[in-house]
This record gives C-alpha cells, sequence and structure tokens, in this order.
C-alpha cells in the first residue's frame, strides 16, 4: 500500500458514552425547540413547493441561491448536491436531536437549562406567545418565514435573555447541524481526515487497570500527578528520570493516533471540557478547553511561543524574581529543545500568508511562529481534533513517553473527589488523593453499558494538582482550602474573530492552523496589555456558528462560501479578570464568572479595525 492510499485511511471510529437518561424537554417543548432549529438551519424552497415547514424564497432567488452554491461547489459533487443542500433542515441531519439531546442533559447547567424551558413552554401558550413574539399563535405552528422574522427581532430585543437566546440557539444548531449534515461536506470539499502527511503510530500507554471490588483501592506512590497536561506531563518526566515513584492520574481517557483526528460529533465529547460547550455566567464569553489525555496539549494547535519580557517583568515584580532569571530561560529552551520547537519546517497556508503579506503592505509587525513539531513539516489544519500524524509533540508524544520510559505510571477515567491532608509535626500537609476510578468497557472503549467504578486512595509523599485552569481550583477547594484567592484572577485571552471571502479556492483547514502573527496592537497601553492578530482553526463546526446568523438562506449562502473563506482573530491579553467557582446546585460543575472589561473590549475594537 503506497502512502498515498494511506493518507485515504479514515481514522478508526470512537463511540460515546451513554446518553443522558430520561428526557430533558417536553414534546411540547421539544417541538418548538427544533421549530427554532429549523429556523436557524432552514429547508429552503421554491413557491411552487411551499410548506409551513420550509423557507419559501421567490423563485428567482431560488434560482440565483442555486447557481451561486453551484458555481463554487467541487467538481466532483453531484449535479444535485446543491439543491439536497437548500432541502435539508437541521431536524432533518441523522442524529441532530439525539446529539442536542445529550447537550442539553449532560453539557447545559441547572440555571440556563431551567430559564431555556420557561421560554420554550411560553412561545406554546398564546398569551406567552404574544408577549414573546407579537402573535398569539404558538411558534411551532407558524410558517418557517415568521419565525425568522420572529428570531431577527430577538437580535434587537432590549430584552437580554431573548437576545442571548438567540445568539446560544444560533451557534448551537447551526454546530450541530454542520456536524450531522449529509450534505454539507459534499459542498465544502471538507474531507474526514487530512490530505496531507500520513497517519502516525504514537506511544502504546500501559494504564494501570484495576479488578471490581467494593473496598477502596489503595496504591502508594513517592509523587501523584493530578492532570497529565502540559504541566503534569513535564512534571511527570523530571520527576521520574530523578528516580522518584510518579504516578500520573486524569479523568480522560487515552485515544491512540489511529483515532485522530476524531469527526466533529466525537471530538468535542471526548477531547473538551463539558462537551465544548462552557459559556461565561453572562454567556459573553464561549470557552474551549481541552480535557483528553495530554490536556490541552492533545488538542492545540502547535503553535510554542515563549513568554514574552514584559510578561515576565510583571510576574517579577509581583515578587517572583524567578521569571527573568537565567535559570528559567534555561528551562523554556530546554522545553522547545525537546519538543522540536522552530519555525524551519513551516510552510503557511493561505490564511497565515495573508497575516504576514497584509502586515508587510501596511508596514506592521508580523513573524511566523515556533511549531512543536519534532523538526517536521507538519502541513495539517486538523489538530484541534487530535493530531493523528503523531507528530505534534504534546505531552502524549513527548513528555509522558519520556516519564513512562523512567517507570512513571498512569491512570486514566480517575476523577480525583479532593486532596488528603494530614498533621505532619504541626502542619496541614498533602498526603494523597482520593477519587473514583471508572474503567473501560469490555471492547476496550467508553461507550458501553458493563464499566465498573472502584473507590481509589492514591497515599504519596507529594501532590501535584495540575488538572487546568478550570479544575485545579474546583479540586483545592473540594479539598477544603479555604484561601478567598482561589479561583480567582482569571485571565482567559478573550478573542474576536473576522473573517473574509475571496475569489478563489483556499480550503482553509489544509496547512497548519496559526504560524503566523501580527504584533503591532501587543503593547497598546505600555503595560503590554493589547492584543495579537493570528489565523484560527477552519474546521466547519467550529468556524462557521461563530459567523453571525442573519437568517437561514443567508447562513446557507455563507456556510457555502467557507473554501474560500479565511478568518481571523484577535487574542487579547487582558487586564482585567474573572473566577472559576462551583455550581451552587451540583457542587462539581464549573461555573465561570467572566466578562471581558471595556478596557480589554476597546483593544479588541482597535486590533480588529
Amino acid at each position: 500500500m503506497t502512502s498515498a492510499q494511506l493518507n485515504l485511511i479514515a481514522p478508526l471510529d470512537s463511540p460515546l458514552p451513554p446518553p443522558p437518561e430520561g428526557d430533558v424537554f417536553t414534546p411540547s417543548q421539544w417541538a418548538t425547540l427544533l421549530a427554532i432549529a429549523d429556523t436557524i438551519v432552514p429547508a429552503v424552497e421554491a413557491p411552487s413547493t411551499q410548506s409551513t415547514n420550509n423557507l419559501s424564497i421567490e423563485s428567482s432567488e431560488y434560482t440565483t441561491a442555486v447557481q451561486g452554491i453551484q458555481s463554487i461547489v467541487p467538481g466532483n459533487a453531484s449535479p444535485d448536491a446543491v439543491q439536497r443542500y437548500l432541502a435539508e433542515s437541521a431536524s432533518a441531519a441523522p442524529g441532530f436531536k439525539e446529539l442536542i439531546h445529550r447537550t442539553f442533559g449532560h453539557y447545559i447547567r441547572d440555571d440556563a437549562l431551567k430559564g431555556i424551558r420557561v421560554i420554550l413552554s411560553a412561545l406554546d401558550t398564546r398569551a406567552g406567545c404574544y408577549l414573546l413574539t407579537g402573535y398569539s399563535t404558538s411558534f411551532h405552528l407558524q410558517p418557517v418565514n415568521i419565525r425568522q422574522q420572529i428570531l431577527q427581532n430577538w437580535k434587537q430585543s432590549y430584552l437580554t435573555p431573548l437576545r442571548q437566546s438567540v445568539k446560544a440557539f444560533s451557534g448551537l444548531f447551526s454546530a450541530t447541524w454542520i456536524k450531522r449534515s449529509i450534505s454539507i461536506n459534499p459542498i465544502l470539499g471538507f474531507p474526514r481526515a487530512p490530505v496531507h502527511g500520513k497517519p502516525g503510530e504514537g506511544y502504546d500507554y500501559n494504564f494501570v487497570q484495576l479488578p471490581p471490588g467494593d473496598d477502596p483501592e489503595i496504591i502508594d506512590a513517592d509523587v501523584v500527578i493530578v492532570g497529565s497536561g502540559c504541566g503534569g506531563g513535564v512534571c511527570a518526566k523530571n520527576l521520574a528520570e530523578a528516580g522518584h515513584r510518579v504516578m500520573v492520574v486524569d479523568r480522560a481517557y487515552h485515544f491512540s493516533a489511529k483515532h485522530l483526528p476524531m469527526s466533529s460529533t466525537d471530538g468535542p465529547i471526548h477531547l473538551f471540557h463539558n462537551g465544548g460547550v462552557d459559556v461565561s455566567d453572562d454567556s459573553s464569553v464561549s470557552f474551549l478547553a481541552g480535557q483528553a489525555w495530554g490536556g490541552g496539549g492533545t488538542v492545540n494547535w502547535s503553535a510554542s511561543l515563549q513568554t514574552q519580557g514584559f510578561v515576565r517583568q510583571e510576574w517579577a515584580d509581583e515578587g517572583l524574581p524567578f521569571f527573568t532569571s537565567s535559570e528559567y530561560q534555561n528551562c523554556l529552551d530546554r522545553v522547545c529543545q525537546r519538543m522540536g520547537v522552530s519555525t524551519k519546517h513551516i510552510e503557511h497556508n493561505e490564511n497565515n500568508r495573508l497575516i504576514i503579506e497584509g502586515a508587510r503592505k501596511l508596514g506592521y509587525a508580523a513573524k511566523e511562529v515556533p511549531q512543536n513539531t519534532g523538526g517536521n513539516k507538519h502541513y495539517c489544519g486538523y489538530c484541534t481534533l487530535g493530531c493523528g500524524a503523531a507528530e505534534k509533540q504534546g505531552p502524549v508524544v513527548s513528555w509522558l513517553p519520556d516519564a513512562a520510559k523512567a517507570g512513571c505510571q498512569f491512570i486514566e477515567g480517575f476523577e480525583a473527589d479532593r486532596v488528603v491532608f494530614e498533621d505532619i509535626g504541626g502542619e496541614k500537609t498533602a498526603v494523597g488523593v482520593q477519587g473514583i476510578w471508572t474503567s473501560r468497557d469490555e471492547h476496550g472503549g467508553v461507550s458501553g453499558s458493563n464499566r465498573y467504578k472502584r473507590k481509589v486512595m492514591i497515599k504519596a509523599k507529594r501532590v501535584i494538582v495540575s488538572c487546568g485552569t478550570l479544575h485545579s481550583p474546583m479540586l483545592l477547594l473540594r479539598s477544603g482550602l479555604t484561601n478567598p484567592q482561589i479561583g480567582r484572577n482569571l485571565h482567559c485571552h478573550p478573542a474576536t474573530a473576522v473573517s473574509a471571502t475571496f475569489p478563489q479556492v483556499i480550503n482553509p483547514w489544509e496547512g497548519g492552523i496559526l504560524t503566523t502573527l501580527c504584533e503591532e496592537f501587543t503593547n497598546l497601553d505600555g503595560r503590554g496589555h493589547g492584543a495579537k492578530i493570528c489565523a484560527m482553526t477552519m474546521i466547519p463546526s467550529l468556524v462557521l456558528p461563530f459567523q453571525p446568523w442573519t437568517g437561514g438562506l443567508e447562513f446557507k449562502l455563507l456556510a457555502s462560501k467557507l473554501s474560500r473563506m479565511c478568518s481571523h482573530c484577535a487574542v487579547v491579553r487582558d487586564r482585567d479578570t474573572g473566577r472559576v467557582y462551583p455550581d451552587p446546585v451540583d457542587g462539581k460543575r464549573v461555573r465561570i464568572a467572566y466578562t471581558p472589561s471595556a478596557f480589554d473590549k476597546k483593544n479588541a475594537l482597535e486590533c480588529v479595525l
């Protein structure tokens, strides 16, 4: 088999865990919810086949839409592909309702779900519908044209819940439709797997397995590390190579390179926190945080920037002089050396080339971004869903295998409940971690119903908490620590994006995701606060839902142009902060209180304009 043929082999499937039990909505609420979904992404028809369930447009407008899309679809698309694309509504996509059910049942916090149920119920009553829409007819009984006008009015409403509802619904339903649609990929020419490079093998991990039992399992180690990401991986390698008995635990499960990149349906659920649908309390910011074996290093974009001087100086001024020392610089260099970080093998795609060329013409400061690809050319735009080539040198490929070779042990599927403390010599000292381990199923996956749980206590001389910005504070709080600063001072580098379409085919999902950036606006206040301009992932389900929704036909026309689109984002170094705290209902779900300040919004806007 040739390497060209190998490149066409799709990754292995990664079946999902069981969906939530029961139903999250009543039948009438489901009817209204799916009516909203089919308004966001409608079936578009000409008047001759008019139906209240489809978006009816004039024959001339329909013909123009068909011809416009036909002029840009790939040559291998079938003649009727455009008609199927326009005729497919959100709820008609196979598995759409099931994925929405999973999202609301598993990933939407309780107070938000209650608010959604109230709106859905109101839209099925005469009084509620009149109050919210101006019509006494139930929302799901209205023609799509009327429903669309209602949602467009909500976007301009003085009622915040209505504005937020349109934003949330349009993002969620368009993303879910793209993931499940059978008509969109032939229009875009988007392949399931990268067409460049070749599949890799990756490291063959040997995870600790526990037999079924009722008694807690006791495990001894010198050091237990909670979290297998970039921090935990580096610690594991250094400590194991120094001769310590190291145990790394993580709530996530490992998926080999043969499963990567995952599909747009499976990837967010297996590889991201909360299914990839985290939002701040006020819905002003959406968060995409890695929750995979290897942490964020499994889903990042290969970009490897060293800490900037003004940031290091700021930390030193706050009482941490180590960060301006040569020893810290040596640490950075060692990390970069291990991962083969360099700019030598970069080949820019069009999305990144435009930043370099645009900055040159405007006289702006721009540069190439070093890549952690182990000295290899890595022309792949799918790494947000995992690196199937096993070239990106995240913890799964580099630090954790190094640690394993030095004797480190690993436990996947371990939900750390708390750090255990004892009084030793009059001081409160961490002596281990307690949690719940969940096995894989009989087929080695996580989708079966025959998995079992064990209580586990890992005793250790040292405990390292390295489970990310969201979960490290949560674990510390569950462990009884009361420092009021835990969870506060949250910086998240909020970003806003600008997109443009071009006459020529670009296929922006091909090539390294982030290989250039413009630094012209990084220091707008003289203290290192500003924004960087960089490219972003162009996976359809991750970029199209963030485009402004103005109407059903308009969304489909815009989505059809993705192969000719580029998107750049302004990533802000935020001055002002938020906090992470436990959900007051269940005590475990992560809540994020964060609203970009006027100062940080101004910096983002100046960068965008």
